[in-house]
């Protein structure tokens, strides 16, 4: 059995990207491994969940002009 990983941040947390954030197919209208988003945008948390087969958290950051992006802890940072 694996230990449970609790998530780090918070739902209405202000955050910024510490790498770039790169397009995994999620985003039809960029090219795939295209840059999504820069390093060092801001935006808020608006949604944890858990990732079940990875039982890692995975943060929804509202980036603004309707950007929303999935985002690992180690992408993002508390301003």
């Amino acid at each position: 059995m694996t230990e449970v990983r609790f998530p780090k941040y918070r739902r209405g947390q202000r955050v910024k990207a510490v790498v770039d954030l790169i397009n995994d197919g999620s985003f039809p209208n960029t090219e795939p491994e295209g840059l999504v988003l820069g390093a060092g945008a801001t935006g808020d948390i608006v949604g944890v969940a858990i990732h079940t087969e990875a039982d890692v958290p995975i943060y929804t950051v509202d980036f603004g002009e309707q950007l929303l992006i999935g985002c690992l802890e180690e992408e993002i940072s508390v301003l």
